[in-house]
């Protein structure tokens, strides 16, 4: 008999002819096979698609019941032989030699809500008849000796530059063509799952694409309805629904508080929003191992090397966006939305606090991978607005301890436009705001805006001084010095640096110390006095705090190759602005590159034509002097809402 006789007709599966061959070459086999994936991705459309094709060129037949339809664990042997047209009340056994004798093929299709039981009756047939051929459709597997596991993945949408993949050819089939870029947006906003795209197509009837795609970029497709012939796939909200009623309390309550997760997260990060009270911090683990089984979660990266070695690195999970929209409204559904948000926040502090100490201790590079990897999550911590005064705080911490990605790896103007957003909302005299008036102040002038730089450098030394802070006093004279080279004032410029070079930190994990002081004023009077400059430069370089500190050190080869510009080896000086310019690209600052490429072009000139130097500092390029046609960076956090 037909498996789907009540269904009706089958529309068209697109986008599967790989995972269409692959089920085609298990069905050769004798062991059990199971179709997963997670909620609309389409595994019953395709097993039956399969299993149709197989039967109409040959002899086989296929047996079909589906145990999402109502029926209870006791209720299931009876469903199926009275599917193969056997008394209820038959055998197992007789239903195998049934199944044998027709070249029948069993598929127990959505088994998710009776699973334990549909792997109790594959069990039973097999041991009557070791050869049958069973096919089920689950979110998760039905752990069977033996069982052939076929994922299922949303459909890409491209399949390199400018080649549209299985999603867009999915709305395309639904909804007809239209211009390729809302296609790609549409499905992209989509994540290529093939429900969420055909509920989608069928809004076209009330709007365009153009509107569609607009409306997906805010309020997303979790409640467009559709006709099904089940329930739980008329929306997303369904789909995602029924599944959520399977979890366990535990793993629903995870589910709802990752929500808040934008990106893909590790378990530290996992166990920081979703540890309560009410679920423990060790029950986290177990709920996310249970949830990527259950095809909720996506595993994004296993883990790497050997756990507690410098080089472990912890898996990565994803909730998709279907499941992380519902999972929001859940969240908000039960009044645990706000505190899921704060402690999301102050897990982001720590993350920052820990780059931060990174980047002074271990390894640059390293802190800059830290924050690349949680980009997503730094980047909605210090755009979502505060909770309260508290959560305010949270986030202007997050923004400070971030203090090198803006001034050190070049997303100054980035950088401000959050300080500046979040000082207005942290009125509150603290040595964190004193810290954030500095940091505003030095990123302004960094950027040569000395009309915004030195009102929140004077705020910042009335806080210093208030705090009795004399780091962030040193770190403001650094911050007027870098103003003063800006306006080629050297005279200031120097005292100023003398003043930040001299002093002695007690905290060495924020912002340019001592070390910098020296390098910089080492720039500062390389036109004029090669033997100072030297021994500053010498001086930055012994007082350094990590040897892999790469700001550091192209700092320091770059006053060298200024200074031997500047003083008659231009061979020299190109060596140096070379190695200045490796070490830079490590960790970034396209100012500083920009800068470093100008010299460099007019050193390999000179040492090509054998080109006379002119006096001392003639033509030296300094790298804060902006060239107009050097291209604005983009925001490193915007790289997130830029389609890829």
């Amino acid at each position: 008999m037909t498996a789907w006789a009540d269904h009706g007709p089958l529309p068209g599966v697109v986008g599967r002819a790989v995972e269409h061959e692959q089920l085609t070459g298990l069905l050769g086999g004798a062991t059990p096979v199971t179709l997963t994936g997670p909620a609309g991705v389409g595994k019953s459309l395709l097993a039956r698609a399969v299993l149709e094709g197989h039967a109409a060129t040959g002899p086989d037949t296929v047996v079909r019941i589906a145990c999402w339809d109502g029926l209870t664990a006791d209720e299931l042997p009876g469903a199926l032989l009275r599917a193969a047209g056997l008394p209820p009340h038959g055998t197992t056994t007789a239903l195998a030699a049934h199944c044998r004798t027709r070249r029948a093929i069993i598929l127990l299709d959505d088994c998710d809500p009776l699973l334990d039981a549909c792997a109790d009756l594959v069990r039973h047939l097999l041991r009557a008849e070791p050869e049958l051929r069973i096919v089920a459709t689950a979110r998760r597997p039905l752990g069977l000796p033996g069982e052939r596991v076929l994922a299922l993945a949303p459909l890409p949408v491209t399949l390199g530059e400018g080649i549209a993949g299985p999603a867009v050819e999915l709305l395309v089939a639904r909804s007809g063509p239209a211009a390729p870029e809302l296609l790609v947006a549409v499905c992209r906003a989509l994540e290529g799952c093939p429900l969420a795209i055909g509920l989608a197509a069928r809004q076209l009837d009330r709007m365009t694409l153009a509107q569609l795609a607009a409306r997906l970029d805010g309020e997303g497709p979790l409640h467009y309805c559709g006709p099904s012939p089940t329930t739980r796939h008329t929306s997303l909200h369904a789909a995602h629904a029924a599944g959520y009623a399977l979890c366990s309390p535990v793993d629903r309550q995870v589910w709802a508080r990752l929500s808040i997760l934008p990106g893909d997260f590790d378990p530290w990060l996992a166990e920081c929003v979703s540890s309560s009270s009410d679920v423990p911090a060790a029950a986290v683990d177990g709920a996310l191992e249970r949830l990527c089984t259950a095809s909720v979660l996506e595993r994004v990266r296993e883990a790497e090397g050997a756990p507690g070695s410098a080089t472990a690195l912890p898996p990565r999970y994803r909730l998709p966006y279907g499941a992380r929209q519902f999972g929001r409204a859940r969240l908000r559904a039960a009044g645990d939305e706000d505190g899921a948000l704060r402690r999301f926040r102050q897990a982001c502090a720590a993350l920052a606090a820990e780059a931060q100490i990174t980047w002074q201790g271990t390894g640059q590079q390293l802190a800059v991978r830290l924050v690349e990897d949680e980009q997503h999550h730094l980047d909605a911590a210090l755009t979502r607005p505060p909770l309260d005064a508290e959560d305010a705080l949270s986030a202007l911490e997050i923004a400070v301890s971030l203090w090198f990605q803006w001034a050190a790896c070049g997303f100054r103007r980035e950088g401000r436009a959050h300080l500046d957003r979040l000082l207005r909302l942290s009125q509150e005299d603290t040595a964190l705001r004193a810290r954030a008036l500095w940091l505003a102040g030095y990123l302004a002038a960094q950027e040569n805006a000395p009309t915004a730089a030195e009102p929140l450098l004077a705020q910042a030394w009335t806080a210093a001084v208030m705090h009795a802070d004399t780091d962030g006093l040193a770190r403001i004279a650094h911050a007027h010095a870098v103003l003063a080279l800006y306006r080629e004032d050297t005279t200031t410029a120097v005292a100023c640096l003398e003043e930040a070079a001299r002093h002695t930190s007690r905290d060495p994990w924020f912002g340019p110390g001592p070390a910098h002081g020296w390098a910089l004023l080492a720039i500062a009077v390389a036109p004029l006095d090669a033997a100072r400059a030297r021994a500053a430069a010498r001086r930055a370089w012994e007082t350094r705090h990590a040897d892999s500190d790469f700001w550091l050190h192209s700092t320091i080869l770059y006053a060298h190759a200024v200074i031997e510009r500047a003083h008659g080896d231009p061979a020299a000086a190109l060596r140096a602005c070379r190695r200045a310019l490796v070490a830079k690209k490590l960790i970034g600052d396209p100012l500083f590159v920009a800068g470093a490429r100008s010299i460099l072009a007019g050193l390999r000139r000179g040492v090509r034509c054998d080109l006379p130097v002119r006096g001392p500092g003639a033509g030296a390029t300094r790298w804060w002097r902006r060239n107009p046609s050097d291209l604005r960076r983009q925001p490193f956090f915007a790289r997130l809402r830029t389609p890829s």
